[in-house]
């Protein structure tokens, strides 16, 4: 089962990581989305006065918080992942926290957090993690 353990925390490493890249491009695009719109309209020579730039101003306030939620779950996987190869209890608990998550994300993320739970959630990977299997307890005379 530990061969499990340490696939899973890769796996969610990797896919958090290319989401936390995305979560950084998301947030960029929302801050200057308004000048990238600008420049594209320019190079198709689109006329100007008949656009609305009022509704450009919304994307922003939906792009940011997004992005900003997409970091935040991203760099919690990546952490549980490390603290999962770690054999960390902690790291556990983030991961099926976050697995939770992937769920939402058809079709790669379901298939990574069923895999996840079903990893996590395993009698023997529960008593791999819990304290006395890490430490055996000792007889005093």
């Amino acid at each position: 089962m530990q061969k499990h353990v340490t696939l899973a925390a890769v796996l969610n490493i990797v896919y958090r990581g290319l989401h936390l890249f995305l979560a950084i491009g998301l947030f960029l695009l929302g801050v200057y989305f308004r000048d990238f719109i600008w420049a594209i309209l320019q190079m198709a020579h689109a006329p100007m006065h008949e656009i609305p730039f009022e509704v450009f101003d919304l994307v922003p306030l939906i792009l940011v918080p997004v992005s900003v939620i997409m970091f935040v779950i991203s760099a919690a996987g990546i952490t549980g992942g490390i603290g999962l190869l770690k054999n960390r209890e902690w790291g556990r608990i983030v991961l099926l926290v976050v697995s939770f998550f992937n769920l939402l994300r058809i079709p790669l993320g379901t298939m990574l957090g069923v895999y996840t739970l079903w990893v996590l959630m395993n009698d023997e990977t529960i008593t791999l993690f819990t304290p006395a299997a890490a430490a055996p307890a000792t007889k005093v005379p």
